[in-house]
């Protein structure tokens, strides 16, 4: 169960943070890797170590999530490269992190656009080649925090945006089903990332984490691998329209 052998699978912010994680656990099943993000330099710099894992091949392309003439030039690539795209892993973001009273216009755009409409637009140009296959998996990573609010740190226009997240991936999930195409939703919890690393180090989060989150820790790189594997794999064909928190059960209470 779960090999991914084969199949095509696309993964956006694939230099760092989450989204390298991810590539490598698909690596790991067997994929052919198109790996997205800005800075191409560290793609190619990433290639030889997802091949060593067991991709087939790996594709890196630079690509700004948040311009429609990048993500529309990388879909017309990836598809006159493979033929069509099995799996689309939404995984970029960055966030301007203010509260509601203090957020100018231009941090509140940047963070939409980046967490929010970039998902839309990347969903846009590769769910229609998906369509042409009848089969596509669609992964949105959105978060946590797109679920509840939170009293540790203000960030609004980062709640707002995986909050959208979270529906938009059910109105795909609904419009999407008769093409043979499931879109599902992780919500991580908290993990080390290069955003976040400075907040998740200080004592005071520390302290916050171990009162909010049931399992009184972070998540380990890792532990997201398996959501991923099952929501990418042939096996999960009726599993669609789900937001599945990995969170150590911060939304559990």
């Amino acid at each position: 169960m779960f090999d991914l052998k084969g199949k095509v699978a696309v993964v956006t912010g694939a230099s760092s943070g989450l989204g390298k994680q991810m590539a490598r656990a698909l690596a790991r099943q067997g994929a052919n890797l198109v790996i997205l993000a800005r800075r191409y330099e560290r793609l190619e710099e990433f290639k030889p170590e997802l091949l060593k894992l067991g991709a087939e091949k790996v594709l890196p392309i630079k690509c700004d999530v948040t311009l429609t003439t990048d993500i529309d030039e990388a879909a017309a690539t990836v598809e006159e490269e493979f033929g069509r795209v099995d799996i689309l892993l939404n995984c970029a973001g960055s966030s301007k992190d203010k509260g509601v009273l203090e957020m100018a216009d231009e941090e509140w755009d940047f963070t939409i656009a980046t967490d929010e409409t970039s998902v839309f637009k990347m969903t846009r140009a590769f769910a229609k080649i998906m369509k042409k296959n009848h089969y596509g998996r669609i992964i949105n990573i959105a978060s946590m925090y797109g679920l509840v609010g939170n009293t540790e740190i203000p960030t609004i226009a980062y709640h707002t945006s995986k909050g959208a997240v979270v529906n938009f991936t059910r109105a795909v999930a609904a419009e999407l089903a008769t093409d043979g195409i499931t879109c599902n939703a992780i919500c991580p919890g908290y993990f080390y990332t290069e955003l976040t690393t400075a907040v998740l180090d200080t004592e005071r989060f520390q302290e916050f984490a171990k009162r909010a989150v049931p399992m009184q820790r972070y998540g380990k790189e890792g532990e997201l691998d398996a959501a991923l594997v099952f929501l990418a794999s042939e096996e999960a064909s009726y599993v669609t329209g789900v937001i599945l928190p990995v969170d150590g059960g911060y939304t559990c209470i």
